[in-house]
């Protein structure tokens, strides 16, 4: 018979397994006396796990959601799986203080040859640069929105002035998800004022109690939160990904030096010293100003605004390479 703590932890991992067991069953798989069951059942109590005892002609026990959290036990596989998911949001995210101290929790407790294995698979998650001034989000404020997003609540806060207001303006929403974007957080929300989608900064969101009432969630207009995310932000209705602007040129470099920096373009070998380059942006000046940042001969292919942004843009900058401004005399 085996000893009885490999024996109880034998037991919690089959309980851990979604599905209600009999002490038969139980007893089966491991390999001893329903009586043991019972007793090692009782020992797992005394450890705070939550284990049901389940009424009926067979009985059975079951695994419930506790009130704290007890010991853990994972196999191999989902001990890396849950190591590499933490080592990602050590890097740059929200909870990444609590992560590292979570991914060390665990490795210290590894056997050798799983620690080693994990040792093998570091990982090191490189976020995009972020901008000086990211903001840092409330953790608070995310555990109030989701709660919100969960009861189906309608939601009141107060909505800290940005770039283009100078008061705080109290906004009544049906919140739906909440996103990461570029370092940010964003909340994604029917605003019942104005009778629309919109997007909303979770820095700059006070939420306020209590929630509203509660209401039944509406479908996205395209259906799910990544198209819709991802086309608000290229300038688009929310229904597709597409850039509002997207033109094709020729460009006088090799395909290999145009594709790192071509973000989602479409680079196309066309020589050993040309490429074609097809690349979206949100507006006809914009796109002329990301394609001029090659630095070399742009042949434009189409359509006729973007040949005639760049038209606009080569006078803005012919007057700019005039424009000097006077060296400032020493300060008195």
């Amino acid at each position: 018979m085996q000893k009885t703590s490999s024996r109880l932890l034998a037991l919690l991992s089959l309980l851990q397994t979604p599905r209600d067991w009999s002490g038969d069953d139980l007893a089966e798989h491991l390999g001893i006396t329903s009586r043991t069951v019972r007793r090692d059942i009782d020992r797992l109590r005394e450890l705070d796990y939550p284990i049901k005892t389940l009424k009926g002609p067979g009985g059975g026990y079951r695994l419930e959601a506790g009130t704290h959290l007890p010991p853990m036990l994972f196999d191999d596989d989902q001990a890396v799986a849950l190591t590499v998911a933490l080592q990602t949001a050590a890097t740059g995210t929200t909870v990444a203080e609590d992560a590292t101290r979570a991914l060390a929790t665990l490795r210290q407790v590894m056997p050798p040859r799983l620690r080693h294995r994990i040792d093998l698979l570091r990982i090191t998650a490189v976020p995009p640069p972020a901008a000086r001034d990211t903001p840092r989000v409330d953790t608070q404020v995310l555990v109030d929105l989701s709660h919100a997003i969960h009861a189906r609540e309608e939601l009141r806060f107060d909505y800290a002035p940005g770039p283009s207001t100078s008061a705080d303006d109290v906004r009544r929403v049906q919140p739906h998800h909440l996103v990461t974007w570029r370092h940010s957080w964003y909340l994604v929300a029917w605003d019942l004022q104005r009778e629309d989608w919109r997007t909303f900064r979770v820095d700059r969101i006070r939420p306020r109690t209590p929630t509203g009432p509660r209401f039944t969630p509406r479908d996205l207009p395209n259906g799910t939160v990544s198209t819709f995310i991802t086309s608000r932000f290229r300038g688009n209705d929310g229904t597709n990904t597409d850039w509002p602007c997207q033109g094709e040129v020729i460009l006088g470099l090799p395909a290999a030096d145009v594709a790192p920096f071509a973000q989602d373009g479409i680079v196309e070998e066309l020589g050993p010293r040309h490429c074609r380059l097809i690349l979206g942006s949100w507006s006809w000046t914009g796109l002329a100003a990301a394609i001029g940042r090659f630095d070399t001969d742009i042949e434009v292919i189409g359509p006729p605004q973007l040949a005639t942004a760049f038209g606009v843009l080569a006078a803005r900058y012919a007057h700019a390479a005039r424009t000097t401004r006077p060296e400032a005399g020493p300060a008195r």
